[in-house]
């Protein structure tokens, strides 16, 4: 894995491949000068949507190599994706979400 952007876009090398990457690009938002308001200035994916890709894949794997390592990996992604949505509740909740409050 190499870092291109610290905390939003990385670039992953192949498993067979090292010289054959991909990138991944999360959102990325910068605060609107003078507001707590957050504007986006790079499109991209998030944690969650991530974290499901993972969920979805370890399912398959288990669905075809079943051992408890995969049932324990499943279930903390689940529960990740769990804390991320509970926090994103939250700030909606508190009417913080998309502001740089905490």
């Amino acid at each position: 894995m190499k870092v291109l952007t610290e905390g939003h876009k990385y670039q992953l090398s192949g498993f067979e491949n090292a010289e054959n990457t991909q990138e991944i690009q999360f959102i990325e938002k910068t605060p609107i000068e003078g507001t707590t308001e957050l504007k986006t200035v790079n499109d991209g994916t998030t944690n969650e949507e991530l974290l499901e890709v993972l969920i979805d894949r370890m399912n398959y794997l288990q669905g075809k190599f079943p051992c408890r390592e995969n049932a324990i990996v499943i279930t903390k992604l689940q529960e990740s994706l769990m804390w991320l949505e509970k926090r994103t509740s939250d700030r909606k909740k508190r009417n913080v979400e998309g502001k740089q409050l905490a």
